[in-house]
């Protein structure tokens, strides 16, 4: 009695793997010590590998809020763009307050938005550290700034959220491509042979043959000869097809704009490239609107360190960069 074989190849994984998703909308829980987040905040940092759009767009907006920034002796320009790098990621950054020998507020420290939790007594923060261990501050000690979230008040929670499916499908669709050409078998079909003239020992050299075009070199040409064979002894079946290039594009670009209009950012500072002959227009004016609306209200919620800080110590923009904003 002759025996069927089946096999598959592996396939490249996602960033992700569905992990973000397992917990997407949990609600606020309190084990005891210190408030779960609403979204795993690992999740989200792994998710700005996931596409080419996500992860720059937040990098370019973090560069268009510290265009501009000031320093003091209290908050140098490298923690100030760490504190901005979490809130454009997780709408979450914090700083630890640092005091002089008369108790006296003279900094701030960031802190890593992604390890920071609120605990159980008001105003009062932990940091837990890569050994599991709960770093407890005092009462105070930490300054949180975060944006408003309509289902809860201790963490603050991306806008962006709404468009993780799209991040993931843009993701998807170009795996499935890789799939396609890393597959030698060149994913979508089923190789059948009927001929009695087929001995066992030449079906194995056939399946060997078939899975050693993998990889480099998985566009050679096989040949098979069976002595007496009929026709359609051999046939080649396929079960699916996506190498047109339309339903790759149409994918990658509806998410893609998903994307885009998740972040409100305009597609010119997007890095997109114009498929119309009048292009994107003027991009000095889209600049100027988009630190006007986009920009400005993100530093307000970030000059709010200065209410921590003595006078002589404060942050701020320059001036000549916001004015050039309003116009």
């Amino acid at each position: 009695m002759s025996t069927i074989h089946a096999f598959t190849f592996g396939d490249p994984e996602p960033v992700l793997a569905g992990q973000i998703m397992d917990n997407l909308g949990v609600w606020l829980l309190d084990n005891g010590r210190y408030y779960q987040t609403p979204v795993p905040l690992r999740g989200l940092a792994r998710l700005l590998r996931a596409n080419a759009y996500h992860g720059p767009i937040l990098e370019f907006k973090v560069n268009m809020v510290m265009r501009g920034f000031q320093t003091s002796p209290a908050l140098t320009r490298r923690a100030m763009h760490a504190a901005v790098t979490d809130y454009a990621v997780f709408a979450n950054a914090y700083f630890q307050k640092v005091h002089n020998f008369y108790g006296e507020v003279i900094g701030l420290r960031h802190l890593p938005a992604i390890n920071m939790r609120r605990m159980s007594e008001a105003d009062r923060y932990c940091l837990l550290s890569s050994t599991g261990q709960v770093v407890p501050f005092e009462p105070g000690e930490v300054v949180h700034l975060k944006n408003y979230d309509v289902s809860q008040e201790v963490y603050g929670l991306p806008a962006y959220l709404g468009a993780v499916q799209s991040m993931l499908l843009n993701e998807d669709a170009t795996l499935f491509r890789r799939r396609y050409y890393l597959n030698g078998a060149h994913m979508g079909y089923i190789f059948y042979a009927s001929a009695a003239g087929l001995a066992q020992e030449d079906s194995d050299r056939i399946r060997t043959a078939i899975q050693g075009a993998k990889g480099i070199g998985n566009f050679r040409n096989m040949y098979l000869h069976i002595p007496n064979g009929r026709e359609k002894d051999v046939q080649i079946l396929p079960v699916g097809d996506f190498s047109t290039k339309d339903d790759l594009e149409k994918i990658k670009n509806i998410s893609r704009d998903d994307i885009i209009a998740a972040h409100r950012i305009p597609p010119a500072m997007a890095s997109i490239i114009p498929t119309n002959t009048a292009g994107f227009g003027d991009i000095t004016k889209t600049d100027a609107i988009y630190a006007k609306n986009e920009v400005q209200p993100v530093r307000e919620i970030l000059l709010e360190v200065n209410d921590h800080l003595p006078p002589g110590f404060r942050v701020g923009f320059a001036q000549e960069d916001a004015a050039q904003a309003g116009n």
